[in-house]
């Protein structure tokens, strides 16, 4: 007779702590933080990469059908059936993936992207937590959630066709090689597997956004992780959860249940692999064994990641790479703010019987059209401080312009050339400035050292040599030292 009231008493036990559960979680899904203009923001974010994506493949398969058809009338004049042979149908091939491109995601598949992108699959999964956990959301954020779930599928879907694109580049370059590599078309070869290459370049360039979750991201996933109902969604509806299935206990004490423990695995390796070791029986060391076979297959991978690593690809999959056959440009598919180089510089001059103690405050942007190569364009202000404490008065002393241009020597070593035009007289109004033929004109050529001081700030000391100081009045120094700063 006590058994029945105590089963009731568990029973309701277990069902209050569901409910207070269910309880918190509401009442946390309810209080999100992150606003309606947010997740507008964050959807903007994905939209604007879809573009990206769309048009840079739309605009790589033009170029490769252009390409392909140079060299199919380039093969026609000495070999007309090859070029038959090996261009049938090409045409028609890159028109059916630009139509492919352009065509709409099955709305039936849950995930278009059939590649793990583990940023892509935490936002994705917290969204489908949010939208199906039967949480009493308001309808406008509700529906900013369906939106943004829409935009990552239709981010997904852009990034699957650019991989189906990407795959079949490769192997089209890879035929093409292996069929003219000795038909006297090689320059021609060499352009498709430029396209080819900076294409899989800009697409690991492309995978690293997505795995790159900015504040507003973050936020969002943050008011939902240490919920114990979204680990446990998170675990049966995440991409990676679906691909291992992991099981329900996972995590848990009872998930380690009749795995073999370390000794175990030792001896079974002792007494199916002790004929490894010559004039042995049985294995001396399983551990120190295990280790060293760990320890060589770590050095392969590490060997392929670097290797990864140098050609910029480190967002995307390790294999079946195209392998470039010229010094790659890493900054090639990096965006346009990404590739500048912004600086400033700054010196002091004395005052002098004429002239008041002056600060010269310079400004660079430099756009790196390649690794070893920076061209730009500066701007310095000479501001007059007055001629003492006792006496400060702030003046517009000068200012000046110019182009330069930096080319890579060795290591940390640039050679410097570029022009200058300094203005070098008070003036209080902009008027004064419009005559040029009073400007002071310089050309200058040197060497910068460039030098880092922080993981992402750098100094540069610069020595420069002025071809037009004779003709300055009066007539200035040849030599001129500058100290710079990367910002």
């Amino acid at each position: 007779m006590l058994k029945l009231p105590l089963i009731h008493f568990i029973f309701l036990l277990l069902i209050s702590a569901t409910a207070c559960a269910q309880e918190a979680d509401s009442t946390l899904l309810k209080n999100i933080s992150i606003t309606d203009r947010a997740l507008h923001a964050i959807d903007n974010k994905y939209s604007l990469l879809d573009k990206m994506i769309q048009r840079k493949t739309e605009k790589m398969l033009r170029r490769m059908q252009k390409k392909e058809l140079a060299l199919q009338n380039k093969l026609q004049q000495t070999d007309s059936l090859k070029a038959q042979g090996l261009f049938a149908g090409t045409q028609a091939k890159y028109q059916d993936l630009l139509v492919q491109l352009k065509s709409p995601i099955d709305k039936n598949i849950n995930n278009p992207l059939k590649e793990y992108i583990p940023g892509l699959d935490s936002i994705q999964t917290a969204l489908h937590f949010l939208e199906h956990n039967n949480i009493n959301l308001p309808v406008n954020k509700l529906q900013s959630l369906q939106a943004l779930g829409k935009q990552i599928r239709n981010v997904q879907g852009s990034l699957q066709k650019a991989n189906d694109v990407q795959q079949y580049i490769k192997e089209r370059e890879q035929q093409l090689k292996n069929q003219l590599e000795n038909s006297g078309v090689g320059k021609k070869l060499a352009f498709i597997n430029k396209e080819a290459f900076y294409y899989q370049q800009q697409l690991a360039e492309y995978k690293s956004l997505l795995n790159d979750k900015k504040k507003l991201e973050r936020k969002l996933l943050a008011s939902v992780r240490e919920l114990p109902a979204f680990k446990e969604f998170m675990k049966k509806n995440s991409y990676l959860g679906q691909l291992f299935g992991l099981p329900d206990n996972y995590g848990s004490a009872a998930s380690l249940i009749g795995l073999q423990t370390k000794d175990q695995v030792q001896q079974i390796l002792a007494q199916r692999f002790g004929s490894i070791l010559p004039g042995s029986s049985t294995l001396s060391n399983p551990g120190q064994f295990v280790s060293q076979q760990i320890q060589g297959g770590q050095q392969q991978i590490q060997q392929l990641q670097n290797r990864v690593s140098y050609l910029g690809l480190g967002g995307g999959s390790t294999k079946d790479l195209v392998m470039p056959q010229f010094q790659p440009n890493k900054q090639k598919t990096k965006k346009f703010l990404k590739r500048l180089d912004l600086g400033y510089n700054f010196s002091t001059s004395q005052s002098t019987g004429l002239t008041p103690n002056i600060t010269d405050i310079g400004l660079t942007v430099g756009y790196k059209i390649d690794d070893k190569k920076i061209i730009g364009l500066k701007g310095n202000y000479k501001l007059g401080l007055g001629k003492g404490f006792d006496h400060i008065a702030l003046s517009n002393e000068g200012v000046g312009f110019g182009g330069f241009m930096d080319i890579k020597a060795k290591r940390n070593i640039w050679i410097t050339g570029g022009f200058e035009y300094n203005y070098f007289k008070a003036f209080r109004n902009f008027e004064a400035l419009y005559n040029l033929d009073i400007w002071q004109k310089s050309a200058l050529i040197g060497i910068t050292k460039k030098y880092k001081i922080t993981g992402k700030k750098g100094g540069k000391l610069q020595l420069l040599y002025d071809a037009f100081y004779s003709r300055h009045r009066p007539q200035s120094q040849p030599f001129i030292f500058r100290l710079g700063y990367s910002l």
